[in-house]
């Protein structure tokens, strides 16, 4: 299997993957917490405007898409806050707005069609250039440094929004900050997993990790491993059988999560055992003599 590693757009694919792995799962586990599971979805279609607009000004359309969808998202969290429209509807607009933005706009690109939005909607291997690899290795160290380092700061306001206002933290800015850090995620994600699918790499694996584990920091971690684990497997299989990756990585995704879905009851009645087991000698101690 060595052999893949012969081929410079392989090196580059398998790089984007492993930071794609590791920078998914780590701003997806803050987004489940919120019960904001699918707003990586919304994020990836108005991130094709993104996309489009890149052609028709002839500029690579990561930084385009970055920005684009880091603006869609910080429309969502204004929406939210001071919009009448429930957080759902905005969510709606982002989808169909999305899209339609991203159709019309290649369309007026010289030369370009409906078909080049499908590399950045469902990914590809083959696409991930030099400067895309950049791109990505740039974003996804912005994305570990929020997500790792205000960890305690984001933790709270996914928990409790107001707590965490009483504390003192600026829980608008953080909100902001964080929607802005899943953007930037959805369009690192773009050549591998493709637009329509990161969503699913930003939640699957946190919702396996969160079967078998306990707490917020053994969770992420286990999230973090699963994700990467699945992200490279997924690039590299899909060079071998000449398959779509991003299809690939959500499928091995979804098997990881029912493995761990099919173990936890397992897990659990193991657990139940050993700490009924560990209290039974208490217990039997604590009883006095019949006869005392």
């Amino acid at each position: 299997m060595i052999e893949i590693l012969d081929y410079a757009f392989m090196q580059r694919a398998l790089l984007a993957a492993l930071l794609v792995g590791v920078a998914a799962p780590a701003v997806g586990i803050y987004l489940v917490q919120r019960h904001q599971a699918i707003m990586g979805d919304g994020i990836g279609h108005i991130a094709l405007t993104g996309v489009a607009l890149g052609f028709l000004l002839s500029t690579n359309a990561v930084w385009t898409a970055v920005l684009v969808s880091a603006a869609g998202a910080v429309a969502i969290e204004l929406v939210r806050w001071y919009g009448k429209a429930r957080g759902d509807i905005a969510l709606a607009l982002l989808f169909y707005g999305g899209m339609a933005g991203g159709v019309m706009i290649i369309n007026l690109a010289p030369g370009g069609s409906t078909a080049d939005l499908l590399t950045a909607m469902f990914g590809s291997v083959t696409t991930v250039a030099a400067e895309d690899v950049t791109a990505v290795v740039l974003l996804s160290c912005a994305v570990l440094a929020v997500c790792l380092g205000l960890r305690r700061q984001l933790f709270a306001v996914c928990q409790d929004e107001e707590f965490a206002r009483v504390t003192g933290l600026p829980v608008r800015l953080l909100n902001l900050l964080l929607a802005v850090t899943a953007a930037v995620t959805v369009t690192v994600a773009m050549r591998v997993v493709g637009l329509l699918l990161v969503s699913a790499l930003m939640v699957i694996p946190v919702a396996a990790a969160q079967q078998v584990t306990r707490g917020f920091a053994v969770t992420l971690g286990l999230s973090v491993t699963l994700g990467t684990l699945v992200a490279v497997s997924g690039t590299v299989v899909s060079f071998y059988a000449d398959v779509p990756p991003g299809a690939t990585i959500v499928l091995l995704a979804i098997a990881v999560f029912a493995a761990l879905a099919a173990l936890t009851p397992l897990v659990t009645r193991r657990r139940a055992v050993r700490s009924a087991g560990d209290e039974a000698p208490s217990g039997l101690l604590s009883r006095e003599p019949a006869g005392g």
